[in-house]
């Protein structure tokens, strides 16, 4: 704000409940004033019966919201006129972890800009022109997104305003009604690898030796001692059993070898005998 043909200059910023989660802040009959402006009096530069403004966070999400209801701004030079009034003006900004951002304004009732009820647009800035006051241009509902970042303002006028061009009282600026704002919370680092330990591998197993077979003796009917006797000596079934055989069959061949290679009998010239 600039007085007395910019021989004073009066930097005016402030904002209304602002707050950084986690907080909020609700009031009623909100007044902001600044003094020494217009003669000496203050002015009040800003009144609403209500302005609320929350903002929460936690490792999923983030939302900021603002509402402004009944809310007339005024400058100096114009006692009698406010620059804007506004019925009602909210906005929202979410911003979910792994979700796209969202950001939402919006401006319910009417508006009304140097005494003018404006029609606003969404689709362009409205400019209001009052000759020997000023021009206001109006920005309905902004909203802004990135991949992690949400901003929405429901009303931003930018103004211009001198006083039927007395350079009494020169005001200069923008005003930023109902503003939300937001960021993604960062995703939780992800822990680091922890290597398993190799997988064992299984003992070799050691071949088990095979036991050597046994020999199967081959199935062999039995004989009769008479029978072992013929085989032995060449004999067939007519020839007489010997009265006296070995103690067994399998042996008894042997002791009959032996006892041909040991006593071998005689004939009754004395002349040995050919088996």
């Amino acid at each position: 704000m600039s007085l007395l043909n910019k021989s004073v200059n009066v930097p005016l910023t402030t904002t209304l409940n602002e707050v950084n989660a986690p907080a909020s802040a609700e009031k009623t009959a909100l007044t902001v004033r600044l003094d020494g402006v217009e003669q000496g009096r203050p002015v009040s530069v800003l009144r609403a019966d209500v302005a609320t403004a929350k903002a929460t966070a936690d490792a999923h999400k983030a939302e900021g919201y603002t509402n402004l209801a009944h809310a007339e701004v005024h400058v100096p030079g114009l006692p009698l006129l406010s620059l804007v009034e506004v019925e009602k003006v909210t906005s929202k900004a979410l911003c979910e972890a792994g979700r796209q951002p969202v950001a939402e304004s919006n401006v319910l009732g009417a508006v009304t800009v140097l005494g003018r009820k404006v029609a606003l647009s969404a689709g362009g800035p409205t400019r209001v022109d009052v000759p020997g006051v000023g021009v206001v241009t109006l920005d309905l509902s902004k909203t802004h997104t990135t991949s992690r970042t949400a901003a929405a303002t429901a009303l931003e006028l930018k103004v211009s305003v001198n006083p039927l061009k007395l350079n009494v009282a020169e005001v200069e600026g923008t005003v930023t009604l109902a503003g939300a704002t937001c960021e993604s919370p960062k995703p939780p680092k992800a822990p680091a690898a922890v290597e398993s330990p190799a997988a064992e591998k299984p003992a070799e197993e050691k071949p088990v030796a095979e036991k050597p077979k046994e020999a199967t003796a081959p199935d062999v009917k039995p004989q009769t001692a008479a029978e072992a006797n013929l085989a032995e000596t060449g004999g067939d079934s007519t020839t007489p059993y010997c009265g006296r055989c070995g103690p067994a069959a399998a042996a008894g061949a042997g002791a009959l070898a032996v006892a041909r290679t040991a006593a071998p009998a005689t004939g009754p010239d004395g002349r040995g005998l050919r088996t």
